[in-house]
């Protein structure tokens, strides 16, 4: 069974769209364990209209607003599956996405998988996409987190659980890296099986804040000295004007 890992704070206008799209999985072994953060919207009631028909569907309370490494850490301590998977709250899974992301772990013998995504804004026009690497290693995500977190899986069967760092910005970016640590390397699938929706609002859409974060992964999580900091930030920037096709 897949666990589904989704956090949910404000997401009354896009929830219905992400568990549907979760719903249309060919892949039908799942959980999708949502942990309300709090929320002050009607999210709670639109994703309790799903609870009622689907019993693959869960739903936790958070006694008090946490933040989203909180909220997945909980969920995944709910978690039954052999395999973790996260989805925020706002983007979408294509159809195949677990049944190929799946058999391609089983195949290739992987902890650990990933793929491209395709990009919307908040209306959900194209944005174009973002192609990720077949092959990834530690030091190579070190430069810049090619892994979206709404396409990532591992296995709990050949790692165990493993949760994300508790601070309050990509905290799965540094997950990520826990678990390169364990593994060396991995694989990922080219083709996109995921669509991330970019808000106005959202850290990945300022950059200034991106970096900031982007900065404490380095100093605060990973421990690097200065000047390993300051190379892989140089590295983070350069690849930062390429990102996004």
């Amino acid at each position: 069974m897949v666990s589904i890992i989704t956090p949910s704070f404000k997401s009354e206008r896009f929830i219905a769209q992400t568990i549907e799209s979760v719903q249309a999985q060919t892949y039908s072994n799942w959980e999708m364990i949502i942990v309300d953060d709090c929320s002050p919207d009607n999210s709670n009631d639109i994703i309790e209209t799903y609870l009622q028909k689907d019993e693959r569907i869960k739903l936790i309370k958070l006694e008090k607003n946490s933040g989203p490494a909180i909220a997945r850490n909980r969920a995944i301590e709910e978690a039954k599956g052999r395999y973790i998977a996260f989805l925020d709250a706002d983007d979408l899974w294509a159809s195949n996405k677990l049944a190929k992301q799946i058999s391609f772990m089983k195949e290739k013998n992987l902890a650990f998988t990933y793929s491209s995504y395709d990009l919307i804004d908040e209306d959900g026009n194209n944005l174009g996409y973002f192609e990720t690497k077949a092959h990834i290693e530690y030091n190579t995500l070190l430069k810049t987190n090619i892994i979206g977190c709404l396409t990532a899986i591992y296995d709990t069967e050949k790692l165990g659980k493993v949760y994300m760092p508790n601070i309050l910005k990509r905290q799965d970016y540094g997950l990520w890296l826990k678990i390169l640590k364990k593994v060396g390397k991995t694989e990922g699938i080219l083709e996109p099986l995921a669509t991330y929706r970019i808000l106005n609002n959202s850290v990945s859409s300022n950059k200034l804040k991106a970096s900031l974060y982007q900065w404490k992964i380095y100093r605060e999580v990973e421990k690097l000295g200065v000047f390993q900091s300051i190379y892989y930030f140089l590295q983070y920037a350069y690849f930062g004007f390429r990102k996004y096709k």
